[in-house]
């Protein structure tokens, strides 16, 4: 290869940030001209959004004072010509000082080889360096075959009458408008550009963190709809007692795998599978609901067919807005363990209601309805799987009055999930829950004892409906039970689908505190794997 052709190819090659050895990791050192080169070359991005969105200021200043004429046109040409020089003589420059260092050759190599053949030998000098993940190699690509998006069909608000309609139709624009602009930014800050940059540093040390600690390994995955989901892969199998257990950790709306929940399930000593939504990180994107699902069939199905875990051996563990990604998956893959959905809520609307103008009132409504209608209920009252939710007792976001307990909308999401399962034991409007939802920890405690709540009772009559009838829900448990016996057993159920943590919304959930869903059939044995 002649050496124009290798500063050619070179010129367009990825940034490379991090190198990964058994000592531990350094940062790649660009020289100076590499890094001054590097800088004016990423900024191009930057300019071009700025000069864009600015674009009608000044077009119209330029026309205003006359070098949209001829002469003064040439001004421009020359302006921009030499701009484009700086452009071009940056990437020489970049090239030739890249050339000039080994480290940066041997990744090089290493890419390419991986590029031509990916194989774990390939892929394991790959995993020794951190850069640009436009440049990763794709590794898994969902298609037809092994996506399930197909069988889901999203369900979209629709007027009533043709009255309706029209008169409803300005506030239809406004809010498809907000939603398609600001919006879906405000539901998923993590996907703002001056967040990431902010979390920069902290995203690469995690990741190193992840690598280096927990011996990760990262994956480019292809969804059904072309976007790149970035994941990262812990591997506890045959090395920890949960390892044969993978945990799919779906993160929240500001929330990344590299300073996100994977720690937590980690600790606890499970396999790790952790990705980052559209638009999120490395992530490519937007994620408004149909990128969400084919994110996380993606997701799923990279586990299932490329890493090897059966579904029923795989556990989602959702957070926060991650609840909604979480509940489409048990949704659709019925079979996996369970679902852990921790400070999530039911509807998505009433909170956006919660944190806008009265007078955004009819816009909000339309813009969640039409599309961005995240109801976790509605997704998770199609899986009839192991089910735990983990309430914050001093949650700030989901709660819609603050410092009430009561104003949670898990306890919303617990109650709908209960009636729904067991509609017998629930079908009281005065039913003991609700205020057993009220009180604190050390409280319920006390409440359960007042209310004679007998653990092994609720437990004996559960196994003897099921073996006489079947687990399908919903369960006519309670049809036949006394008013007591039915707030007993409601207040049973709803110890075990719920466990309370004193805490904000963005703390981490303590290890000792990530448990399996109860589950009537193991419960007995208390053998989970």
């Amino acid at each position: 290869m002649t050496p124009f052709k290798m500063i050619w190819e070179i010129m367009f090659t990825p940034r490379l940030i991090k190198i990964y050895s058994p000592r531990g990791e350094t940062f790649y050192q660009p020289d100076t001209l590499e890094k001054w080169s590097d800088r004016v070359i990423r900024s191009l991005p930057v300019l071009w959004k700025i000069g864009l969105y600015t674009s009608p200021v000044w077009i119209g200043i330029l026309y205003q004072r006359g070098y949209f004429e001829h002469d003064r046109l040439m001004i421009l040409s020359k302006l921009v010509t030499s701009f484009g020089i700086i452009i071009v003589a940056s990437f020489i420059v970049r090239a030739m000082r890249r050339l000039q260092k080994d480290d940066y050759c041997e990744f090089l190599n290493s890419l390419r080889e991986a590029e031509k053949n990916l194989t774990p030998v390939t892929k394991r000098k790959l995993n020794m360096y951190d850069f640009e993940f436009k440049a990763w190699p794709v590794e898994f690509k969902c298609t037809e075959d092994n996506s399930r998006t197909q069988l889901s069909l999203e369900k979209k608000w629709t007027s009533h009458s043709l009255t309706n309609f029209v008169a409803e139709l300005p506030l239809k624009a406004i809010a498809y408008a907000a939603i398609h602009t600001f919006g879906i930014r405000l539901i998923y800050p993590g996907s703002l550009g001056i967040l990431q940059m902010i979390l920069d540093q902290s995203l690469l040390q995690g990741r190193g963190r992840l690598v280096l600690e927990y011996r990760g390994e990262r994956f480019k995955v292809e969804t059904a709809d072309n976007n790149f989901i970035d994941t990262m892969f812990m591997d506890k199998r045959n090395a920890a007692p949960n390892g044969n257990t993978l945990v799919i950790c779906c993160e929240g709306n500001a929330g990344f795998y590299e300073i996100g929940l994977a720690v937590t399930p980690l600790e606890a000593g499970y396999s790790v599978l952790g990705w980052n939504h559209p638009g999120f990180g490395c992530s490519t994107g937007i994620p408004f609901p149909r990128q969400e699902h084919n994110a996380i069939d993606a997701v799923m199905s990279f586990a299932i067919n490329k890493l090897g875990f059966k579904e029923e051996n795989i556990l989602i563990y959702g957070w926060s807005i991650g609840g909604y990604s979480a509940s489409w998956a048990a949704n659709h893959y019925p079979n996996i363990k369970g679902v852990v959905l921790d400070a999530t809520f039911d509807d998505l609307l009433p909170l956006a209601q919660n944190h806008m103008p009265n007078w955004w009132g009819n816009i909000v409504y339309f813009a969640i309805r039409s599309h961005v209608n995240l109801d976790v209920f509605e997704q998770l009252s199609k899986y009839s799987g192991p089910v735990l939710l983990i309430r914050r007792t001093e949650d700030e976001v989901i709660c819609l009055r603050e410092g009430d307990i009561s104003s949670n909308r898990a306890n919303d999401l617990l109650y709908k999930l209960l009636r729904l399962r067991y509609p017998y034991v629930f079908e009281s409007s005065n039913h003991p829950i609700f205020k057993y939802l009220e009180i604190s920890h050390r409280a319920q405690e006390d409440f359960l004892i007042k209310h004679s709540v007998d653990d092994n009772l609720c437990t004996s009559l559960l196994q003897s409906y099921i073996s006489e009838h079947s687990k399908e829900y919903p369960m006519k448990i309670g049809e036949t039970f006394s008013l007591q016996e039915r707030n007993r057993m409601g207040l049973f159920l709803a110890k075990k689908y719920m466990k309370d943590f004193k805490s904000s919304h963005c703390v981490n959930l303590p290890a000792d505190m990530f448990e399996m869903p109860w589950d009537l059939t193991v419960e007995s044995d208390y053998v989970f794997t």
